[in-house]
């Protein structure tokens, strides 16, 4: 076996030349050590130039792209390409990494930038949606992320004078971001008429809000704010890739080769062109600039660095330089002088000097170069070219020798024969051809019989053989110089070669990893004096290599110098756009013999020479954890199963038991495969785990008190420091680690996210605040948490092999180890990573697989326990020594205060010196030194010990037998619990009249336990086999075990000895039982289908029943012995007759009118609803009866054991659940008197005892059961406007489509035919008359150039609650309506409105908390909606929270301390949510419900517990870390309770808490279990209720109808007894209350009827504040001729008159029927509504009575006019029709006439100014103009240009055209208006803007300036007199609202 092990020499890093300028920029800056940082390949370099030394940093492993200097120019920040790239903060001094952040960006991160003072990192990724994050990078902690641009983004910068601000700009964009909350805004800036929109390169910001930008025209873009001010034109003559601020101004370098300097407001100081320079050359190309003092460095395209001092600005000087883009192939030594020659893509050849590190010569080529050679004498330089011909040149001056060209391919190597007189050039034409030298390299020979091309090439040291490598990895040899082919292999037996750059061949076949294929490794070369080889490959990873042939060879090739090329992955992330693919570097390393700063990892081979592992750390490597179905898929399983669903709520379903039951005690401890798991806690009790549960136990009571918040296998456990908190980790698919309290067992924080299929490992450090805990992931994730918060710090791969122990450095909280299996390594905390080294054994050792790990008594001290029983002690990474402990693997370790002590598997205990020089003690654990007390047997001598803890005297021991034992210091040894060992437990008996009961199990021991108080093992005695069942005889005195080799035995229950034995079957015997009564037979049931009857008797087999198609699983007797009941594998149940076992038939009927006498069934029509939904995944394995028949108990492969009613029929009963067993529950069994339940749990080894609660005392303990899972079936009632809110599907504005069913081309698309005179430009004609009759003739116009939001009129009550509040003493109120915030003055009725929102408000609340005071947040609509939560009084955003709730958010709420924020979203899951709103960070997230939830609200004395309320379900939260936990609210408590939907809550003292419900009851809770039910609380349902945080009183609001005793508001107590109603004095029939607040003596109701109403509680008077329509949409609108004030019509069947100056409804006409359209006479005395049954009337304005009425039409008035005359009244309708009347003739309207000839319904209609025309805009796009009164159409163009009208609100015709947006596909302009003074127009359309333009505009999209405030759909818009104000009414949100005009100065 040939040395596996590797070489003992290191390769180091010395030197690399190069500097990256393709591609990337910005990267090469001044530190503050005047150092120089760069980077290259993936490696960052610090280069000094007074010492020309250079430093680098090696923590990535991909190619670096982009550089950040921190402000103090020590710290550099590099980011790398790669699929899950990283970003490395390091130290630029030191190259140490400082912090790591990662697992957010993909492809690459492209531009990194730290702010001012370096406290945050920006970062831009590759990915398509050019991500930015921002970081706070000591932490690695991601503070906010957003999209950046759809294109790529260039650079980015923070604004250096104004925080929270910063800038991106890339391909035609550049934008400016605002950091809020955690959210990223971006507004784009507006390039304008001052320049064109192009591609911003670079960018710099000033003071001022001034940024300066490099274009991609070598112009120079300045901007104030986000508009562009002005550009410094032809700033560089091409783009300008860099620019760089510094205290005395900008530089900037462009492609032109040029750099500019600038002063600090960009006036030009100086230009150096460095193509003008001696060093430069044509094409030279400006990639980076840094400015310092007077030096400035400059970073070329081509990979050259110059530094130029300002003084000498002609004289550049080069400091570094490599080759330019393309591939570097070509590499040869000189043979006699430190010279490397390097021949490039590039096409130039360089010699560089590797002693002084610098150029020496420089020769350009006509082709690439592919390869190089020198000849031996080191005269010439052979090289190979890309087009098949190769150069010979001569070193010296690099002049040519000769040139041939003999092959089409690339020639990929040459190389000289060592005697110097051949060169032999290999091609990619699958051939090598031999040239003589001396011949001036005429071709002498050619070998041919490759199949590839060739790669590699070596000669013999004699110069006879070659021998050469091809691409398809085949090794041919030839005799030289003829080149004909060497087929016999025993004449190379003795060839010595030359070189070894072979990668094939036997000799060096250890070079290839596992799993790669032949084209990966690139070079190899061996340095024959080291024997090392070493390799490049196209992962960019160097290797070294111990070499197996070992030649002595005298060659002069052999400096102690080897060369490669440190390549980066060749997956180029940019794709070719630059042209190139890669920048190869030249890279050098020092072969050196120490280990001084080597950055290798040790390779990954299984090193062959390490010891055996031990069998029992073999099995626990095995185990894998994985489980088919893990407990999270169970709501997913379910949901599959939704049609089985339906059916199931359909039917009625049986009841749940009464009973229930509670875990009382488990016998067992999880030693198999867990160490360190045992601890004593502060009180002095034992805390460890077994199966899903966290055990408390005493040990002077014998109690166990239990956490089961788990829910599978936990696998390790660690305490607090202080010793009253445990961590325990759980396997799961996305596992969890739970931080409990051992004294309350309540959880603190839940931890998860991280880790997947299981947590293997935990540890706490010292400090306590921190935890770190290890995954079974494929990689062994390490992640480090800030518990308490449930923040993950720090993550990283841990290990490809299994980890088994993590330590937390008790001195330093951010160092640790990990050991496992061949493994330690020593981490340290950078941010979000951890960096890992592994140990360093020296150069003999190796490293063992390690069991358990300790610190010492200093920070570098650690001691680890190996498998081999060694202990190792560690100074820092390094092995000082190791002593032998024990014999077999040392298992536990425990430091003490003055030594330590360890635990092995030759079960020994063993004390130890604090240098583990002397051993003190030791300890056997021994069956002889068991000690009187103990709780049971020990099994064998020395058991292997897997745990050990000290405290109190004693020394804690656990044992792989799953024994605890306690040790005392004196030496007698306590059993305190113990369990079965490895293996499934499946037999479980109970005695028929005794507190005991057998278990029997594959670790082959049965087992008798004590089932009273004193809890112990009573007996036990091992098998030969394993057994899976057992059984009690009837009168106690017999005990029956199967076993799984076919065989069974009755044994004495007492004595356990063997009574009598048969082996009669082949298959595990799965069932075995007693007849009842005398117990004369005993059947026994196996695994190959059949059931022997024996004779207990005369120990015969009677019979044997056949017959079963599958094995058999359970079996029961009847009551009189004659009949058997079995159930198979296959889902069969089957009866037999005994004892011949004859098969017999019963149907279901008959069989369940049988007695049995014992119930173990999970088959038949009797427990049809133990199976549950998702029965195809799971089965129930077992059930067991209740002596007295009513309670089934069943055990299933989930670890559920539940209790259902007996008999179960009918499908998916319902039950009680609890969970304890991890996977599966293999047997449940009934103690003789019901009064235990025993389970045992298969894998998990555990015996549980559970108590039975009967009914009696259920009131005394909540019971910790889960209800049934399914939804129950009865309706949580019904309420219309509950259904209404539950089923509403909110629009979201940008998604919305058109109001009107228009059909036809949109006017912006139309084709324009032109008009017949086009005129000529001179015209003779008159002049254009006015489009529009203007009022103000004479006065000067000013157009408008801005509205403002002055007045709202309503409120969203109809589908929102709890959103009207109180501010400040309730001198203020704030509600909301479409997407603006409302705060409203009580006193002087005048409004202010917050307007960030860019969709409608859903929710609102307000923080109560003084220290937050009038602090609001509201929630929206959107796919991607956003809280925002801001001060009402000054309308400034403090925090915007952007959330995953698609669709928006429809709950919020401040928690007590005011810091947390709770919002739930309207996505399928509701999830529900919890943020600190300060920070912008997300704390915890969890899906809701399935069902919509209406409310959450935090308990008022809480941060932590809040509840929520939804259809059908009340739930109550726990926050716990960055975990929700929830408990469903429990109604069985009361008989006859349903749970109903819950519509509001509210709270009480003492844990109480009050829910609203459908039916108008209150039900009353206490925790999670229902206390009792206030009845008819109100009549109908109770939408709002409000806690009062004063006094504790409660209002809640309802929906009922006005009476004498009841209202829809009532004030009650702080319990719900008493209670006083107010009525609502606002005259509707039902009263609906959606939201209630209480103020000093003052309670404010919001209704849905959008009423806000002020009650007072002294008098119950009510004062109307607010109110709107109730329904929309508001489709008519009419302002007064001459004052402010207007109508508005709505599809409530009103219409109201509000006054602007009272900002108030003056007065509202109920109309009985839905209004449409609605307009005021010409004089403002009448009004004429159009309604939507197509009557019309006409009122008096100062009488409201009615002058007339009429209906001509069936269909909807759509527009109403009066003719500027007062003569004609239009009525148009959607029947495409216009009717005129004359009004002069009285009330009577007859209709004079009609329009003939609409194509559509009519949408607007106005008058000229003379009445006698119209102009209709209809329904299909077209507008069309009729004479009055004859209604004839007018066609001829030139007479429809020449008319002034009245009025314009037509959204169509060509001077409006330009109203038409593009983004117009589904959606329209629904309304217009045109201001009176002619020049300015307004439209409202389907996306909720309101928009201004210029009028008339006849150019497509046209300026506009937009306002948003409404919801989708603005339906209508009209200026008041005098253009002072604008009215817009809305559709969705039934509102109006009213803008003031602002118009322009004169």
């Amino acid at each position: 076996m040939a040395d596996r092990s590797p070489p003992n020499c290191h390769l180091r890093l010395e030197w690399v030349y190069g500097y990256r300028g393709h591609q990337c920029r910005n990267n090469l800056y001044y530190t503050a050590a005047k150092e120089i940082v760069y980077f290259v390949a993936g490696v960052g370099v610090v280069y000094s130039p007074r010492e020309h030394r250079q430093k680098f940093y090696l923590g990535h492993q991909d190619d670096i792209i982009s550089l950040a200097l921190h402000p103090e120019r020590v710290l550099v920040a590099t980011g790398q390409v790669g699929k899950e790239p990283y970003i490395c903060v390091w130290d630029s001094y030191t190259v140490q990494t400082i912090s790591i952040m990662k697992d957010v960006h993909t492809h690459g991160i492209a531009c990194l930038a730290f702010d001012v003072d370096g406290q945050r990192l920006l970062s831009v990724g590759l990915d398509s949606k050019n991500t930015i994050c921002v970081w706070d990078w000591r932490k690695g902690k991601l503070l906010s992320m957003a999209p950046g641009h759809t294109d790529r983004i260039f650079d980015i910068s923070w604004d250096l004078y104004q925080p929270n601000k910063l800038v991106s700009c890339g391909v035609k964009h550049i934008k400016f971001w605002n950091l809020c909350g955690n959210s990223l805004t971006p507004k784009r800036g507006v390039f304008g008429k001052t320049g064109d929109l192009q591609t911003i390169l670079c960018l710099a910001c000033a003071r001022d809000e001034v940024t300066y930008s490099g274009a991609l025209n070598g112009d120079i873009y300045v901007w104030k704010g986000i508009n562009l001010i002005r550009t410094i034109q032809g700033a560089h003559a091409a783009g300008i890739f860099s620019m760089n601020a510094c205290e005395e101004g900008f530089a900037t370098g462009g492609r032109d080769g040029c750099v500019r300097l600038w002063d600090l407001n960009f006036k030009p100081i100086t230009v150096i062109d460095l193509r003008e320079t001696d060093q430069g050359y044509k094409g030279l190309s400006v990639r980076s600039v840094c400015w310092r003092g007077d030096h400035i460095l400059v970073g070329t395209q081509d990979s050259e660095i110059f530094e130029i001092v300002v003084h000498e600005r002609n004289k550049p000087f080069l400091i570094m330089q490599g080759h330019c883009e393309g591939e570097l192939w070509a590499l040869a030594v000189h043979p006699t002088k430190p010279l490397a020659i390097t021949g490039s893509d590039d096409r130039s050849v360089r010699i560089w000097s590797l002693i002084d590190h610098a150029l020496i010569a420089r020769c350009n080529m006509e082709e690439p170069i592919r390869c190089a050679a020198v000849s031996m004498d080191g005269i010439h330089l052979a090289l190979g070219m890309k087009d098949g011909s190769f150069t010979v040149l001569r070193v010296r001056d690099m002049t040519e020798v000769v040139h041939i060209k003999d092959r089409k391919e690339a020639i990929h190597e040459l190389k000289y024969s060592p005697d110097g007189n051949f060169l032999s050039v290999g091609s990619n034409d699958n051939s090598v051809d031999i040239y003589g030298v001396v011949q001036r390299y005429k071709k002498v020979g050619e070998c041919i019989g490759s199949t590839s091309f060739i790669t590699h090439m070596d000669w013999s040291l004699d110069s006879k053989y070659l021998q050469i490598n091809d691409g398809s990895g085949k090794r041919l040899f030839y005799r030289m110089p003829g080149g004909k082919e060497v087929t016999n292999k025993e004449e190379l037996k003795g060839v010595q070669w030359a070189s070894w750059t072979s990668i094939s061949g036997f000799e060096v076949n250890g070079i290839w990893p596992k799993y790669s294929e032949i084209s990966d490794i690139n070079s190899v070369d061996a340095n024959f004096m080291g024997q090392v080889l070493v390799t490049a490959d196209d992962y960019g990873i160097v290797k070294l290599f111990r070499k197996l042939c070992k030649y002595v060879s005298q060659n002069n090739n052999s400096l102690n110098i080897n060369f490669l090329s440190l390549h980066s992955k060749s997956d180029s992330w940019y794709g070719g756009a630059d042209g190139g693919c890669m920048h190869f570097d030249l890279i050098v390393f020092f072969i050196t013999e120490s280990l001084v700063d080597s950055n290798s990892e040790e390779s990954d081979s299984d090193q062959s020479d390490v010891p055996e592992l031990d069998s029992e750390i073999e099995q626990e490597t095995q185990m894998t954890y994985r489980r088919q179905v893990y407990k999270e898929d169970l709501p997913q399983l379910k949901e599959q199963c939704k049609e089985k669903r339906k059916t199931a709520a359909s039917k009625r379903r049986e009841r749940a038991p009464i009973n229930s039951i509670r875990l009382h005690f488990v016998h067992g401890y999880r030693g198999y495969d867990c160490r360190s798991n045992l601890f004593y806690t502060q009180t002095g009790e034992i805390v460890y785990h077994v199966a899903a549960v966290g055990v408390v136990y005493n040990r002077q009571q014998n109690t166990q008190r239990f956490y089961l918040g788990h829910d599978d296998d936990i696998l390790c456990l660690a305490i607090h420091p202080l010793k009253d908190y445990v961590a325990t980790g759980q396997v799961g698919r996305d596992c969890s680690i739970h931080i409990w309290d051992t004294e309350t067992i309540k959880p603190l924080s839940v931890l998860k996210g991280y880790h997947q299929y299981g947590v293997c490992a935990v540890d706490f450090s010292a400090d306590g605040k921190r935890l770190t805990s290890v995954g079974i992931d494929d990689n062994h994730t390490i992640v480090l948490w800030d518990w308490k918060k449930g923040e993950k710090l720090s993550a990283a791969r841990g290990s490809k092999d299994k980890i088994f122990v993590v330590k937390v450095n008790p001195y330093m909280p951010d160092k640790l180890i990990t050991a496992g299996i061949k493994h330690i390594k020593f981490w340290r905390r950078a941010g979000g990573g951890l960096i890992g080294k592994k140990g360093y054994v020296g150069p003999m050792g190796k490293i063992e697989t390690m069991m358990c790990a300790v610190y010492g008594w200093t920070e570098e001290m650690a001691f680890s326990g190996t498998s081999t029983g060694d202990v190792c002690i560690w100074r820092d990474l390094f092995l000082i020594k190791t002593v032998k402990a024990h014999d077999g693997p040392v298992f536990s370790m425990h430091a003490l205060e003055k030594g330590f002590v360890t635990g092995g598997k030759d079960g020994i205990v063993a004390l130890w010196d604090d240098t583990f020089e002397r051993c003190l003690k030791t300890y056997a654990i021994k069956r002889a030194a068991l000690a009187p007390g103990s709780k049971g047997l020990l099994l064998e001598d020395n058991p292997s010990i897997r745990a050990i803890s000290l405290g109190h005297g004693h020394i804690l021991v656990g044992t792989k037998n799953g024994e605890i034992l306690e040790v005392d210091k004196s030496g007698p040894v306590t059993l305190l619990v113990q369990g079965h060992m490895e293996g499934e437990v499946w037999g479980l008996a109970t005695h028929p009249h005794l507190p005991i009961c057998a278990t029997v199990s594959d670790d082959k021991t049965l087992r008798i336990w004590d089932l009273s108080p004193s809890h112990c093992m009573l007996a036990v005695r091992k098998l030969k086999k394993g057994g899976r069942c057992c059984c009690f005889s009837p009168d106690g005195k017999a005990l029956a075990v199967g076993l799984n080799d076919g065989s069974f035995l009755i044994v004495n229950s007492d004595t356990l000895e063997d009574l009598v034995s048969f082996h009669h079957r082949k298959d595990v015997i799965s069932d075995i039982r007693f007849s009842p009564g005398s117990g004369k037979y005993l059947a026994v049931a196996s695994y190959d289908s059949f059931v022997d009857i024996y004779n207990v008797m005369s120990s015969k087999r009677v019979g044997i029943c056949k017959g079963a198609s599958s094995y058999i699983t359970h079996m029961d007797w009847d009551i009189r012995g004659k009949l058997l009941q079995l159930n198979t594998g296959a889902k069969e149940q089957l009866f037999f007759e005994a004892p011949r076992g004859k098969r017999q038939i019963i149907p279901s009927m008959e069989a369940e009118k049988i007695s049995w006498s014992s119930w173990t069934s999970v088959l038949g029509s009797c427990c049809e609803g133990i199976w549950p939904i998702i029965g195809e995944v799971t089965d129930v394995t077992a059930s067991c009866l209740t002596n007295d028949s009513t309670v089934l108990a069943t055990g299933d492969d989930f670890g559920f054991v539940k209790l259902f009613r007996y008999p179960a029929k009918g499908k998916y009963g319902k039950f009680k659940r609890y969970v304890a067993h991890s996977t599966h529950v293999t047997n449940v069994r009934w103690a003789h008197d019901d009064s235990l339940l025993v389970s045992v749990g298969g894998g998990d080894t555990s015996l549980m005892l559970w108590t039975h609660e009967m009914e009696g005392h259920r009131e005394s303990r909540q019971c910790d059961s889960e209800e049934s899972d399914l939804d129950s079936e009865e309706d949580g009632g019904y309420d219309s406007d509950v259904t209404r809110e539950n089923e509403i599907n909110y629009t979201i504005k940008a998604l919305s489509t058109n109001i009107r069913p228009m059909f036809g081309i949109k006017p912006h698309l139309q084709q324009k035919e032109p008009s017949i005179d086009e005129r000529p430009p001179v015209s003779r004609a008159l002049p254009q008359p006015e489009k529009l009759q203007t009022n103000n003739i004479g006065k000067k116009k000013r157009p408008i150039e801005d509205l403002v939001l002055e007045l709202v009129f309503g409120y969203r009550g109809k589908d929102c609650r709890n959103n009207v509040h109180y501010l400040n003493d309730g001198a203020d109120i704030i509600y909301h309506t479409a997407s603006v915030g409302i705060l409203y003055n009580v006193g002087t009725g005048s409004q202010s409105f917050y307007q960030e929102h860019n969709d409608d408000i859903l929710c609102l609340t307000i923080n109560q908390h003084p220290k937050f005071i009038n602090i609001v947040a509201t929630g929206q609509v959107a796919t991607a909606p956003c809280i925002h939560v801001w001060d009402a009084m000054n309308k400034q955003t403090l925090s915007v929270l952007r959330c995953y709730h698609s669709k928006g958010v429809c709950s919020v709420g401040f928690s007590a301390t005011g810091k947390l924020l709770l919002s739930v979203g309207l996505d399928p899951e509701h999830t529900i949510t919890i943020w600190k709103w300060q920070e912008g960070a997300k704390i915890a997230s969890r899906a809701g419900h399935n069902q919509r939830i209406f409310v959450a609200e935090f308990r008022p004395d809480s941060d932590t517990q809040f509840v929520s309320v939804g259809v059908k379900h009340v739930r109550f939260w726990t926050l716990a870390g960055r975990a929700l936990l929830s408990k469903k609210g429990q109604t069985s408590s009361i008989e006859d309770a349903r749970m109903q939907t819950m519509l509001s809550v509210a709270f009480g003292a003492n844990n109480l808490t009050f829910t609203g419900t459908i039916s108008g009851d209150v039900c009353v809770w206490k925790e999670h279990i229902l206390n009792r039910i206030v009845g008819k609380a109100h009549n109908g349902p109770i939408f709002a209720m409000y806690t009062t945080l004063r006094d504790g009183l409660i209002v809640t609001g309802g929906k009922e109808r006005p009476s004498k005793e009841g209202g829809a508001v009532k004030l009650w107590d702080q319990e719900l007894r008493r209670c006083r109603a107010f009525r609502l004095e606002t005259g509707q029939i039902i009263d609906c209350v959606r939201s209630v607040c209480r103020g000093k003596g003052k309670i404010l109701v919001g209704t849905k009827n959008t009423e806000i109403i002020e009650v007072g509680e002294k008098n119950a008077a009510c004062n109307l504040l607010i109110n709107g329509h109730m329904d929309g949409p508001i489709w008519g609108l009419a302002t007064h001729p001459s004052r402010d004030v207007f109508l508005s019509a709505a599809e409530d069947g009103t219409v109201r008159l509000w006054d602007i100056t009272d900002k108030k409804m003056v007065n509202k006409v109920n109309l009985g029927h839905a209004a449409r359209t609605v307009s005021y006479s010409p004089e403002g005395d009448m009004v004429a509504i159009g309604m939507k049954n197509g009557e019309f009337i006409i009122l008096l304005v100062n009488s409201l009575k009615i002058w007339g009425k009429k209906r001509d039409r069936r269909s909807a008035i759509q527009d109403i006019r009066f003719s500027p005359d007062s003569h004609y009244l239009a009525v148009g309708s959607s029947e495409n029709a216009v009717d005129f009347y004359d009004l002069t003739l009285g009330p009577s309207l007859n209709r004079a006439s009609y329009c003939k000839d609409i194509p559509s319904f009519v949408i607007q209609m106005d008058f000229s100014a003379d009445s006698c025309y119209l102009q209709v805009s209809t329904g299909s796009y077209k507008r069309q103009v009729y004479e009055v009164p004859s209604g004839k159409q007018l066609l001829d163009q030139t007479v429809i240009d020449r008319i002034t009208w009245a009025t314009w609100t037509s959204v169509l015709g060509d001077e409006v055209i330009g109203i038409w947006s593009r983004h117009a596909e589904k959606a329209d302009v629904n309304c217009a208006c045109v201001s009176h003074s002619g020049i300015s127009l307004v439209t409202g359309d389907d996306f909720g803007m309101v928009k201004l333009f210029d009028f008339p505009c006849p150019e497509k999209f046209a300026k506009h300036k937009r306002f948003l405030g409404h919801s989708a759909h603005v339906t209508n818009i009209r200026f008041t007199s005098g253009d002072r104000y604008v009215v817009s009414a809305g559709g969705d949100d039934s509102s109006i609202f009213v803008w003031k005009c602002v118009h322009m100065p004169h």
